[in-house]
């Protein structure tokens, strides 16, 4: 038993270690590294399971790196009319390339296969053969039209329609020479010449009028026949678009082959009545459909093109040791990074975290506070902790103040009541009735220090009691109100009371005169001479409101939010005047809270304060009407004892425990803490009920004083 206890004790005073498998950091770490290694393990299997497929298929669909084969089986079709003769330039094409290339129908009939017979066919065509819709973008010398530029049909011409031609064009060539002008004389697929500048311009651009004629850009019988058909088959498209032909269309392009001499194709040059540009584009469309109508007897038919490897056994993903050395190396850094990152954050995590372990675990005593470095969860529960600590720290503030408040309170009346003993046992002075009523009073305030505490524990506790009965409120501001009267006068301070008749509580009598005394002895100390303490009692719904205003000195906007916190004083003094113990406004709350109610204060710095509270309200046992107007009156003289009050006294004495309103008002005046005087009188002053015409009636007799005459 003694062993544990030993062990127990060394444990909370040294700092405990944490395993090293347990720390978040290393789970952090260990979590990480697990995920970094499944993904490492994983995107290297994708990578070789997915390679092998993806080359094999992308070497069967790679239409850019095999414009070379497309181009020329383009070219064939484009000047044959079928494919009869194109298993030999297959077979060429596939020796030189090292590809397999096939060719079928749309309806997959076989036509030419440079694989031997019966080799299946790739799963889908790399590509179509179709020189009237080839595709633009990726087959060389294919015009925006879509028809490859070699199937010119019945525009080829003849071989001496086309010596006469290049005739005319080394006539203009040698023009333009003798000017300085450099031309070029090419021949398109149809065998017309056609003469360029340097840059591939029309020469006429140079303006140059002595070179170049009309008869080089006219069309030959050949192409006019030719154009004469394609009219012919264009105008049902032009009427039915409602373009006005005429006589018959006239083509600036009108060689299927010079559209980048003539502007880009056949273009209609007579429009009427019609947008220009819609127009030329229902022209093209109507001539572009005509071309191919005419050109079809000329082309092969469409085919599709399949591609595929020479060699037909399966293909391996076969990775040298370069690759593997390199395959390796990525999956070592990308761990190390990420095992890199992960302990930064986790780091970064674990520090704030290992600061509150520490800051917890300091003694209570040094009130450590955490740096607040992050806005995270972790910065949001440093800030909680700090606020702890400071709150903490001011309660421990508040309780040593409340500690020393309360031995002053209790020092100065026994210090009183010891010197008057002392006297009394030396025979100095006789133990006559007005002195044994000063140390009744001084006896009070001890038990007033001493009602206060316990009330705050047993409200602390649960156990605090209530004896509720219908109650008047006008009558309850009267009593306080007489209560107080004589300190109110003392102090120069008018009491008034402003309540309505029908307002009724179901309260406690005792102890809400205890929480209105505490307010009104609040009022009075913080308020000049010539000043003003109000009651006020009014009906406000189902609730019951009163308020206690002065027109003091005010509270500070500052202390406003620490007003009903226990030990806690904006006036520092423990003076009688403005000091007190910091119980009084934490009893109220107390109490209102007890009630059912709740306690609120409002203030302006030099503008006094007003202290508002608010219980549930009830019905007056005569059923008066609500909404009387209130009455404004002064509170009266010495109230007497009425049978309901009576019965509260002999309850209240009965709990063994007096409750005494704060700074009950005494029959003789009151100069400071250490000076205070007594007059012999015939009235016996009550715990509960005020006698403000008690006049003194005997020598004032000094109290306070030792032998020696010290205070």
């Amino acid at each position: 038993m003694k062993s544990r206890t030993g062990r127990g004790s060394r444990g909370q005073g040294a700092r405990r270690r944490i395993p090293l498998r347990k720390r978040l950091l290393v789970r952090l770490l260990s979590v990480s590294a697990l995920i970094a290694v499944c993904s490492v393990a994983a995107t290297a299997w994708l990578a070789v399971t997915t390679t092998t497929s993806a080359l094999k298929e992308e070497q069967g669909q790679d239409l850019a790196a095999d414009n070379s084969i497309l181009a020329q089986l383009s070219g064939y079709a484009a000047t044959h009319s079928d494919w009869s003769g194109v298993q030999r330039s297959v077979r060429d094409l596939a020796e030189r390339t090292g590809r397999r290339i096939a060719l079928t129908t749309p309806d997959r009939v076989l036509v030419a296969d440079s694989a031997p017979r019966g080799t299946p066919l790739p799963p889908r065509p790399a590509a179509s053969v179709d020189p009237l819709r080839t595709d633009t973008y990726s087959e060389t010398g294919a015009q925006l039209s879509g028809i490859d530029p070699r199937a010119v049909g019945p525009y080829r011409l003849p071989a001496k329609e086309s010596a006469a031609l290049e005739a005319l064009a080394t006539r203009d060539r040698q023009c333009y020479a003798r000017y300085g002008l450099r031309t070029t004389v090419r021949r398109t697929p149809g065998g017309r010449p056609v003469l360029t500048g340097s840059d591939g311009s029309d020469p006429s651009r140079y303006g140059v009028a002595a070179c170049g004629t009309d008869g080089l850009d006219a069309p030959t019988p050949t192409e006019t026949r030719a154009l004469d058909t394609l009219s012919g088959l264009a105008r049902p498209c032009l009427r039915q678009a409602g373009l006005d032909v005429g006589g018959g269309p006239l083509f600036l392009a009108f060689d299927p082959g010079a559209e980048d001499h003539f502007g880009g194709g056949p273009l209609l040059a007579k429009v009427a009545g019609k947008d220009r540009e819609a127009t030329v584009r229902t022209a093209q469309s109507c001539v572009l459909s005509a071309r191919r109508a005419q050109l079809e007897l000329y082309v092969a038919p469409a085919a599709d093109l399949f591609l595929g490897i020479g060699d037909q056994n399966p293909s391996r993903f076969d990775m040298s040791p370069a690759n593997k050395s390199k395959v390796v190396s990525a999956a070592g850094l990308v761990l190390a990074v990420t095992v890199a990152v992960t302990a930064a954050v986790a780091i970064r995590l674990v520090r704030p975290l290992r600061a509150l372990t520490e800051a917890a675990q300091a003694p209570p005593e040094r009130h450590v506070r955490v740096p607040v470095t992050t806005r995270d969860e972790t910065g949001i529960l440093a800030e909680a902790f700090n606020e702890l600590t400071e709150r903490r720290e001011r309660l421990e503030a508040q309780r040593k103040a409340m500690v020393s408040d309360i031995a002053h309170e209790l020092r100065s009346p026994l210090t009183n009541i010891r010197g008057w003993l002392e006297v009394m046992r030396d025979g100095v002075v006789d133990p006559d009735p007005g002195l044994l009523d000063s140390l009744h009073e001084e006896a009070l305030v001890l038990q007033r220090i001493i009602d206060d505490l316990q009330d705050l524990a047993a409200a602390d506790a649960g156990t605090l009691r209530l004896h509720r009965e219908p109650l008047s409120a006008g009558e309850l501001l009267d009593q306080v109100a007489a209560a107080h009267r004589v300190a109110a006068d003392a102090a120069g301070v008018a009491l008034v009371t402003e309540a309505d008749p029908a307002v009724w509580l179901d309260a406690d009598p005792v102890r809400m005169r205890q929480v209105l005394g505490n307010l009104v002895s609040n009022a009075l100390r913080h308020t000049p001479a010539e000043g003003t303490v109000t009651l006020r009692a009014r009906r406000d719904g189902t609730d019951a409101v009163l308020t206690v205003a002065d027109t003091g000195s005010g509270i500070a906007a500052e202390d406003l939010p620490h007003v009903f916190e226990r030990f806690w004083r904006a006036e520092k003094s423990r003076s009688r005047r403005t000091g007190g113990s910091g119980l009084g406004l934490p009893i109220v709350r107390q109490l209102l809270a007890a009630h059912g109610g709740t306690a609120h204060a409002t203030s302006e710095s030099g503008e006094g304060a007003v202290f508002t509270l608010r219980l549930p309200a009830t019905r007056a046992p005569g059923e008066e009407p609500w909404g009387s107007p209130p009455r404004r009156r002064s509170a009266p003289g010495p109230v007497q004892p009425e049978r309901g009050r009576e019965r509260a006294r002999r309850r209240s004495l009965r709990r063994s425990s007096s409750v005494v309103p704060p700074q009950m008002p005494m029959p003789w005046p009151v100069s400071n803490a250490q000076s205070r005087h007594s007059c012999r009188t015939g009235h016996r002053w009550h715990t509960f009920f005020a006698c403000s015409a008690c006049t003194c009636a005997g020598p004032v007799l000094p109290m306070g004083k030792n032998k020696s005459g010290s205070s």
